[in-house]
């Protein structure tokens, strides 16, 4: 690639020494001695003015792929893009330009001084430039220290015993088992013997597929087993000690040494923890995956592909497949892509779908009820609890409807998954509201879930009757949630 680089003084040379080697690089420099100081140097140069088209022509403008721009005299600037695009109309411009100064005002200056139309490609300003090189390293020493911290925990947790009992949610989604396989690769660097373990199902078809193709090694445990209580240390990822992890009870609390999650945090968090337990958690990050990331990346630990794989797809589906991202998110999917397997990503991501997922499906469809543009949907007893929440994503598709409900039985407990679309709604707020009083219930703006146990329901004389009384109260206590009335 050949590059023009007009003006030799202290910026322009530092640019052309930093290209030279990689690129074909002329300097142009005005000052004869500066030029000579220049070429001696072992530079390419031409002397002479860079703003008049005979010196251009003589660096040979009409053959370059990029002209970088390094005087801050604004008038000159505007004189020397108008030369160039005189005799090379399609040649990237790269401009250094003062602080208080646009390529909007540069472009201005064009249009009235030299009547063109030209445009500039390219803006560096250098203070911006300084705060952000500054930001990138701030944000790197805040890295490495988040990072170091880790890792003398995990330590610390090896002078004790040599293994770490990594906690993820009951029903474990892609962000978090992608999440506790980064932590168990991570704990390994020091010697420590992680087990991975959860107390629900996994029985969403994709997060199955995750779990075969890339052969994770996941133990399903029960609350007070030997399998916990054998472990030294606990650590949590992507969830919290809450409704969603039911396999801890008191004593292990007081086991957990680290927690990594990226939804807000729980009131009283910390006052249920032991002291020094290390918590990671970061609302502003939008995947635990992410965050997991940047600890492989700062603590330069290899990462397979597998491995690459699963980060990739947790923050893909915790991200809304990669529609809001923070910072921490696009630095993330910046280091795994070149590490991740595609042909993987197509079999987890479109697998094959389950007979009961396809039955529980049709029953959404066939059983659903419309309120304006509300749909509530009954897919009655079954065990795929989150046949569910796919169900739901699957409705709020329809044509006119902004938000859903799908709610079903299964074993001693009625499982809910709602969905919407509506800016004005927010669901996981609308769930808390709704079942909070009876069950447990909350999320995120535009999605969330519900559980409540069926001992208020008991009175129900069979199945049927248990199914008509679920259904009342569920609808009616959502509308009410959502500021509806039944019928209305």
């Amino acid at each position: 690639m050949r590059v023009l680089v007009l003006g030799g003084g202290v910026l322009g040379r530092a640019i052309a020494e930093a290209l030279t080697g990689e690129f074909d690089v002329t300097v142009i420099e005005r000052d004869e001695i500066r030029a000579q100081a220049l070429a001696e140097s072992g530079l390419q140069v031409v002397q002479g003015d860079f703003s008049y088209t005979a010196t251009l022509l003589k660096a040979h403008v009409e053959r370059a792929d990029l002209v970088i721009i390094t005087t801050m005299d604004v008038k000159t600037i505007a004189k020397t893009v108008h030369v160039v695009r005189t005799n090379n109309k399609s040649v990237p411009i790269l401009v250094i330009l003062p602080e208080d100064i646009s390529a909007e005002d540069v472009e201005n200056i064009l249009r009235e001084e030299y009547e063109s139309d030209s445009k500039i490609d390219y803006v560096i300003n250098p203070r911006s430039a300084i705060v952000r090189s500054v930001l990138e390293t701030v944000e790197k020493v805040g890295e490495r220290k988040n990072s170091f911290k880790l890792l003398e925990k995990l330590n610390e947790i090896k002078e004790r015993g040599d293994t770490l009992l990594i906690v993820m949610h009951d029903n474990p989604d892609p962000d978090s088992m992608a999440s506790a396989s980064a932590l168990a690769t991570i704990a390994q660097t020091v010697g420590l013997r992680p087990m991975i373990v959860y107390g629900g199902e996994i029985t969403h078809h994709q997060n199955r597929a995750m779990v075969n193709v890339l052969g994770m090694d996941f133990r399903k445990v029960s609350r007070g087993s030997y399998e916990i209580k054998r472990h030294p240390a606990i650590a949590i990822v992507d969830a919290q000690p809450n409704g969603n992890i039911t396999i801890l009870d008191e004593d292990d609390l007081r086991k957990v040494q680290i927690i990594i999650d990226h939804h807000q945090m729980l009131q009283n968090l910390r006052e249920r923890l032991p002291e020094g337990c290390l918590i990671d958690i970061r609302p502003d990050v939008n995947a635990t995956s992410s965050i997991m990331v940047e600890y492989l990346r700062s603590l330069e630990i290899p990462v397979t592909e597998n491995l690459a794989t699963a980060l990739f797809y947790g923050m893909y589906v915790d991200t809304k497949k990669f529609s809001k991202l923070s910072r921490v998110d696009l630095k993330a999917i910046e280091f795994l892509a070149g590490n991740v397997d595609y042909d993987l990503l197509n079999k987890i991501e479109f697998p094959d779908i389950s007979t009961e997922t396809a039955e529980i499906l049709a029953r959404a469809i066939m059983n659903r009820r419309i309120y304006k543009n509300v749909v509530i949907s009954n897919v009655g007893f079954i065990t795929n609890r989150d046949a569910i929440a796919e169900a739901a994503d699957f409705l709020l598709r329809l044509e006119g409807i902004t938000t859903v409900l799908v709610f079903g039985i299964v074993d001693d407990r009625i499982e809910i998954s709602a969905r919407t679309r509506d800016v004005r709604v927010n669901i996981g707020k609308v769930l808390k509201e709704a079942f909070g009083d009876i069950g447990s219930g909350g999320g995120h703006a535009q999605a969330g879930g519900a559980r409540i146990n069926l001992g208020i329901f008991k009175l129900a004389k069979d199945k049927v009757s248990l199914l008509r009384l679920v259904e009342e109260a569920i609808t009616e206590k959502f509308l009410e949630a959502l500021g509806m009335r039944e019928g209305a």
